[in-house]
């Protein structure tokens, strides 16, 4: 089976070959036959009742420094590709929603990685709350009073974006702490959108796990160990990768969720999970493949299309 693939994801030209999840996953494309084509969200429209991008058909190898080579550019109608996959990184804007309306118009017809109705209706820090028993104790909201009752409760946690990624905006507030008026009021001058915060977890120092599910089924983890001094373990703010095993407490926490991710059409999906507590469900643009695989040998690209394989031809 040779499947026409579309990649929407960031520059593919200045990715880290050895890191980037979007990379592995269109490689191990390519090694099974199928055709790739890339362009940027950007390039992605409606047209006349069409779905179009202007991209590029490519062909990749694993160099550094010369990972791909491109076509001529081209306009290509999306409504003849087997397969779409949204892979650009957050933030989760407006202009990330709008390709998930514009992408939604190509199904059934076409196969679009992960279901962009459900990826719009379930960013990461939101999804969790379907899950109360799993997470830990958490508020969403911009009212200053409602987080600062919150943090009076709690007396250490983290403030962060609803809506960023990669660490970024990431702060710890303990309970000798006194900058939670200026972060907001720094927060709120920035963007009209609610805050998240959640009780601090301890556990942060021996790892946030990076829980990797395909079709809702765990198939590994990795632990991200943050640096000295440092409360956030994402590997974009510096944390460390290393091997891990799953727990019983993670496994639980996988079976509790793999069926709605099943579901909702989320083929490619990271966890992270902090102790014993779910905090986030990733669902954009998850990462930490190439790591599994290093650590593991687990080949999570090749699970990836067998189930989107399987998908194609009726049996999924």
């Amino acid at each position: 089976m040779s499947l026409k693939v579309a990649l929407q994801m960031d520059p593919i030209g200045s990715v880290n070959i050895d890191a980037d999840s979007t990379f592995r996953i269109a490689l191990e494309a390519q090694s099974r036959g199928h055709r790739l084509f890339f362009y940027t969200p950007d390039r992605l429209a409606y047209d006349d009742g069409r779905v179009t991008a202007r991209g590029f058909w490519i062909e990749l190898r694993r160099e550094v420094g010369n990972h791909v080579s491109f076509g001529e550019e081209t306009e290509v109608d999306l409504g003849r590709f087997d397969v779409v996959w949204l892979r650009q990184d957050p933030p989760f804007d407006m202009g990330y929603i709008t390709t998930t309306h514009i992408l939604e118009l190509l199904m059934p017809g076409v196969l679009v990685v992960n279901d962009p109705f459900w990826v719009r209706n379930s960013p990461e820090k939101l999804l969790v709350l379907r899950f109360p028993d799993l997470i830990p104790p958490t508020t969403i909201a911009r009212d200053l009073a409602t987080i600062r009752a919150f943090k009076e409760r709690h007396g250490d946690i983290i403030l962060k974006p609803l809506y960023g990624n990669g660490g970024a905006g990431v702060f710890r507030l303990d309970p000798n702490d006194r900058n939670l008026s200026s972060l907001h009021e720094l927060f709120i001058s920035m963007s009209r959108e609610p805050l998240i915060a959640q009780k601090f977890l301890p556990a942060v120092e021996r790892g946030d796990k990076r829980i990797i599910l395909i079709d809702g089924e765990p198939i590994g983890a990795i632990n991200r160990v943050p640096q000295a001094g440092e409360t956030r373990s994402n590997m974009h703010a510096g944390g460390r990768p290393e091997k891990v095993g799953l727990t019983p407490r993670d496994l639980d926490i996988c079976a509790a969720i793999g069926p709605v991710l099943r579901e909702k059409g989320q083929v490619f999906v990271g966890i992270d999970v902090i102790g014993d507590h779910l905090t986030e469900i990733n669902v954009t643009s998850p990462t930490g493949l190439q790591e599994l695989e290093r650590f593991d040998g687990t080949n999570g690209a090749a699970r990836i299309w067998q189930v989107i394989e399987a998908k194609r031809r009726g049996e999924g």
